[in-house]
């Protein structure tokens, strides 16, 4: 990590606040013996809650690595009965979803897939492009969590598992990544035309503010559960073990799953001097995954996953032109401290969701994100 990160800030040992971060995590969330004996507590727990079921939890899969080993691992380790759900709106990697086909039908999981509706998703797209921040995919991520939300709501399912580790992906700087479905709605307004669907517990839609999480969390008792936190979990021998049980392939990038990764990384590097990778390898640094010498060389070249054809694919995929992407690109660029949000409401709440936090009412990472990553 390096200066270009907002919010970062050395010790007199040349350590940044976000190596801080990465250690307290590991001593919250051991591996060894105590990580298997949190995951079969969890595992316990989610069983007991799904009896009487058809489900006992939801599971958030694109086809990457990630989720695809957390519902072989949920699956073939655990004995849990996972529904998976897929956020499509409209940009999949055809290779990822091979990938959850076959997955899915190998190991006798039924694969559920939310298509968003396209003018809503593009228009969203649009609108964060024109709003010129960094966290573009906003629509697509706060889609991803309604999916699972509403799925969990209307199949009567408390616990969603996602897959995802602070110690193979980090956790982005605030200013890079910031969720809040009241910024959302501030930038549609401002720059949206299609009108966005209204709430229903089950058909969320695209919005997911404070009081849809205080309904899902309190009144649904829904849970989030990062099983990965718990598990020793190593990029290279999962290739290998997805490759031999399941067939998997490659996407060809991490977060290529998502083919309008390649405009995000693409206007990340060139307009806002973002490279994403820095905390991605800092983490796989850190959890001695990647020496420092290879990260350091691979972000040195531009990310693969900058695919100038992928690139026009995505372009035209939206309606607009080279010309009229190029006029958005060349617009200043801003950040979410720059249209209505909750954070301020979020910065009062900070215990609160601490608490939350550790009880899994919200997302393990919820707090570190909003209070330790560059804020």
């Amino acid at each position: 990590m390096d200066t270009t990160v907002p919010g970062i800030q050395f010790d007199a040992r040349g350590e940044c606040n976000f190596c801080a971060l990465h250690d307290k995590l590991d001593h919250t969330f051991p591996l060894g013996e105590a990580g298997k004996h949190k995951v079969q507590e969890l595992a316990a727990d989610i069983k007991r809650l799904g009896k009487g079921h058809k489900y006992d939890c939801i599971l958030g899969v694109s086809g990457g690595r990630d989720s695809t080993y957390t519902i072989w691992y949920c699956v073939t380790q655990l004995g849990l009965r996972p529904l998976a759900v897929h956020f499509n709106d409209g940009f999949g990697n055809p290779v990822a979803g091979e990938n959850m086909v076959n997955t899915c039908r190998k190991l006798g999981v039924e694969l559920r897939t939310i298509t968003s509706d396209w003018r809503e998703s593009k228009d969203l797209k649009l609108a964060f492009l024109k709003a010129s921040t960094p966290d573009m995919e906003q629509g697509t991520d706060l889609g991803i969590a309604t999916a699972l939300y509403g799925v969990a709501a209307k199949e009567g399912v408390q616990r969603i598992i996602i897959g995802q580790s602070f110690r193979t992906e980090g956790i982005a700087p605030l200013s890079w990544n910031f969720l809040d479905g009241k910024y959302l709605k501030a930038v549609h307004k401002q720059f949206g035309t299609v009108p966005l669907r209204p709430w229903t517990p089950n058909d969320p839609g695209f919005n997911l503010d404070l009081k849809e999480m205080f309904y899902y969390t309190f009144l649904r008792r829904i849970k989030t559960v990062t099983l990965l936190y718990h598990i020793d979990y190593v990029r290279t021998d999962v290739d290998v073990l997805l490759e031999r049980e399941l067939g998997w392939q490659n996407p060809g990038a991490h977060y290529f799953d998502d083919l309008y990764q390649s405009v995000i990384y693409y206007l990340n590097r060139i307009k806002f001097n973002i490279d994403r990778r820095l905390f991605n390898y800092s983490a796989l640094v850190r959890s001695g995954q990647m020496s420092r010498a290879v990260a350091l060389d691979k972000v040195s070249r531009i990310n693969t996953i900058e695919d100038e054809r992928v690139i026009d694919l995505c372009i035209k995929r939206l309606g607009l032109t080279r010309a009229e992407f190029d006029v958005i690109v060349d617009t200043p660029p801003r950040t979410f401290r720059d249209y209505p949000n909750n954070y301020r409401i979020i910065r009062r709440l900070r215990w609160p969701i601490k608490v939350l936090s550790r009880l899994n009412m919200l997302p393990e990472s919820a707090y570190d994100k909003y209070f330790n990553c560059g804020t």
